[in-house]
């Protein structure tokens, strides 16, 4: 097996690592959790506010083009995810967006009226299906959460909408796009993608797969910053469907003012409110990356990376028998190793005192995220060194890594 330097030299897309601020002290792997800052986005972020607003205030609406953000930026987005061009909308939070989504499918497919949906889906998804359920009541809205497991049998024939991750976001695990759609489409249903763990390392060729519908957020693999904006893809034959929270902005002549909504022409139409124009900005900058390099490119070196970490650990005795949540095979791997281990939440502390920055989820998980932008070879043998250095020395027994932050 080649070194990690040999791998880092042959690496094309390490030159884009100086594109980031990242310390030198720590081997950042929690791109799946919050991407690391580029140059692009501070850069960007003092041009808007010292320049744009803080010279031309309100004129900023028209001479910066601020209105347009949400589409602009949304068109950047669907280039990444194989969207066709007015497809995607960068706007609010994936919470919003997939409420939004998931009441669009129920108008159209009416009178069906179950959503599907995965038991271990992220919270938020099965919060916003269950409080739709409560709002609309039983005569209008269904869930049924479904053991992933079972997934593959579930009668969908009288079900609306079916409301799954990309990328599992415990295990790692990457699903079947294109068959999963092909299958809901089979039995008259619709489908919502959550490519929150997925948009900028996966291409999910959303048109070529025939995609419905598909939410994100920004602020992970594709470094728009905390909180960063999430985003909307409709697929244009969709749009005709309302939108549940219609607002000022997506209304068909918003300075009108007119009383009664219509909606405008487009994806536009799923607009609410004002959106954050420096959030909006950094995204945009945070996309500029990815103009040098192709998808394809990125899923190569995030396997590559993921690929590496594995091999380590199978090599060294206190880690070669670690189990395991990621599918080994490419196709069913997203850019994420996470590992159970009974004793997971301190030692994913003494990792991160170390300098290796991972995280942990409950209730034994440690993530391991590999960000191709701006991960090295030699930061994934940092990490396996580490971390069987910590389990064979027990250190994460010591009292300090025993204290639960509230952000793990």
């Amino acid at each position: 097996m080649k070194s990690a330097e040999q791998l880092d030299l042959e690496d094309a897309l390490a030159p884009l690592r100086k594109s980031y601020d990242l310390p030198d002290d720590q081997c950042y792997l929690d791109g799946n959790s919050l991407g690391a800052l580029s140059h692009a986005v501070k850069a960007s972020i003092q041009e808007v506010v010292h320049r744009e607003w803080g010279e031309t205030l309100i004129g900023g609406w028209n001479s910066h083009g601020w209105l347009e953000l949400p589409m602009r930026v949304g068109d950047k987005l669907g280039a990444l995810l194989g969207a066709s061009p007015g497809e995607t909308l960068c706007c609010d939070n994936l919470s919003i967006n997939l409420f939004k989504g998931l009441a669009a499918a129920l108008e159209l497919q009416a009178p069906r009226t179950k959503i599907v949906t995965e038991a271990s889906h992220f919270p938020t998804d099965n919060y916003i299906a269950q409080g739709m359920a409560q709002l609309l009541g039983p005569e209008r809205c269904e869930v049924v959460a479904v053991p992933q497991e079972d997934l593959g049998t579930t009668d969908l024939r009288e079900v609306a909408v079916v409301s799954l991750a990309h990328v599992d976001f415990r295990t790692g695990a990457c699903r079947d796009i294109a068959g999963i759609t092909a299958r809901a489409h089979d039995a008259g249903a619709l489908v919502l993608w959550d490519l929150a763990h997925s948009a900028g390392v996966i291409n999910p060729a959303l048109k070529d797969n025939d995609v419905d519908m598909a939410v994100g957020c920004t602020y992970k693999f594709l470094n728009g910053g905390p909180g960063a904006p999430g985003f909307l893809y409709v697929a244009e034959r969709l749009h005709t469907a309302a939108n549940p929270l219609p607002g000022w902005m997506g209304h068909a002549d918003l300075f009108a003012f007119e009383s009664s909504y219509r909606p405008a022409p487009g994806i536009r139409r799923f607009l609410t409110g004002t959106q954050s124009v420096i959030s909006m900005a950094a995204v945009e900058a945070a996309l500029t990356v990815f103009e040098d390099v192709s998808i394809e490119a990125l899923r190569a070196k995030s396997l590559a990376l993921s690929d590496y970490f594995l091999t380590l650990l199978h090599e060294q005795p206190d880690t070669q028998e670690l189990l395991c949540l990621t599918p080994r095979e490419h196709s069913k791997r997203g850019s994420q190793i996470s590992l159970r281990m009974p004793m997971g939440y301190p030692i994913s502390q003494a990792l991160i005192a170390r300098g290796i920055i991972v995280d942990f989820r409950e209730p034994d998980i440690v993530r391991f995220g590999f960000s191709p932008l701006y991960n090295t070879f030699a930061e994934v043998r940092a990490a396996v060194a580490e971390l069987a250095d910590i389990l064979r020395t027990e250190c994460y027994r010591e009292a300090r890594y025993q204290h639960r932050l509230t952000v793990t």
